[in-house]
């Protein structure tokens, strides 16, 4: 009876060290919960990383993604500042302009590596040239970056900020109220990339655009940024993600469809109806021709190029207030671009 006792109990001391065996290896290779915030509501240029979710590039990269909307790219990278998010999605000016304050922020990867912003006028109000604005009301939304380097265009335009009446209005509102005429607004300030998209499949005319890069501004478009803590202490987290998620980038370059299916199938409601995809895919194409700037003399996917953010930063320093002591490199690393 002894003897029996003794095996019953090695057997349980066995079964117990093998099930705390298993445990601790399922900890080992669980995958990191990452959540990702992006600049906006889910559109067209984010297909990329739903994509990357819905095909398993960032699972087999052992993350388990949480992708979240945003209100606007300060917002957006003010989440990943504060840690509420690991990585974001946003413009590179206004990381900079946080960063700048404090944030402890950094570029791990550019995805639009040129600008698409630009000031978007209502073909019925009269606008041919910039000059035209001068007295007129044109809407936009408190966090968006595309404020960042409104003031720049406005000066090399010959204009003041007070010549222009710059309304927000609420986060969501801005193609809605652009259509209505809210408040007499002749436009918005927007990004080519989705908002003629969005208000053709309102039902609005083509409008009349004026891209900020016809006035002298030189800009990185959209990054990647983290925490420099996340950089310091989860080296290979981050590099893990970047590598998943210029994989699903690349991925929608050769089969931009298949980055339209798999948004449409994470977020599902009008995105799914065909209009919806059509809408999705017509700003996916503008972000798939901005992946590459001209300096990318070998087209890199995901690089920081040094000559750009050199050229951005010169020009916030002019004329947004920024530190003349600022080093564009202290913004990026490409420590995690092959």
């Amino acid at each position: 009876m002894k003897h029996f006792k003794h095996l019953i109990g090695k057997h349980l001391v066995a079964g117990v060290a093998a099930a705390a065996l298993v445990s601790l290896s399922s900890a080992a290779f669980a995958d990191d919960d990452v959540r990702l915030r992006l600049n906006w509501m889910y559109y067209g240029s984010h297909a990329g990383f739903a994509l990357g979710k819905d095909a398993g590039h960032y699972k087999d990269a052992g993350i388990n993604i949480d992708i979240r909307s945003g209100n606007g790219s300060s917002s957006a990278h003010r989440l990943v500042a504060n840690g509420d998010s690991d990585f974001a999605y946003g413009s590179c000016g206004a990381m900079v302009n946080l960063t700048a304050q404090g944030a402890p922020l950094v570029s791990i990867a550019v995805i639009d590596a040129m600008g698409t912003e630009a000031i978007i006028v209502r073909p019925d109000a009269g606008v041919t040239s910039i000059a035209d604005l001068k007295g007129k009301k044109l809407l936009t939304t408190a966090n968006a970056g595309v404020n960042t380097f409104f003031p720049i265009v406005l000066n090399n335009a010959g204009l003041k900020a007070s010549d222009i009446n710059i309304t927000n209005v609420p986060d969501g509102a801005l193609v809605s109220s652009y259509l209505q005429g809210t408040g007499d607004a002749v436009g918005i300030l927007g990004g080519l990339d989705d908002k003629p998209a969005e208000i053709k499949a309102n039902g609005g005319d083509t409008p009349v655009t004026f891209p900020y890069s016809d006035f002298g501004v030189n800009q990185v478009g959209y990054c990647i940024s983290t925490h420099k803590d996340t950089v310091k202490n989860k080296t290979d987290l981050v590099k893990r993600f970047v590598a998943a998620t210029l994989k699903s980038y690349a991925a929608a370059e050769r089969d931009p469809d298949a980055a339209v299916a798999a948004i449409a199938d994470i977020v599902g409601g009008t995105m799914a109806e065909d209009q919806g995809k059509a809408q999705a895919r017509a700003v996916l194409d503008v972000t798939l021709g901005v992946l590459y700037s001209a300096a990318n003399k070998d087209r890199t996917l995901g690089l920081n190029v040094a000559s750009d953010w050199e050229d951005m930063v010169g020009l916030m320093k002019k004329y947004n207030d920024l530190d003349p002591a600022a080093e564009p490199a202290s913004f990026y690393t490409n420590d995690f671009i092959n």
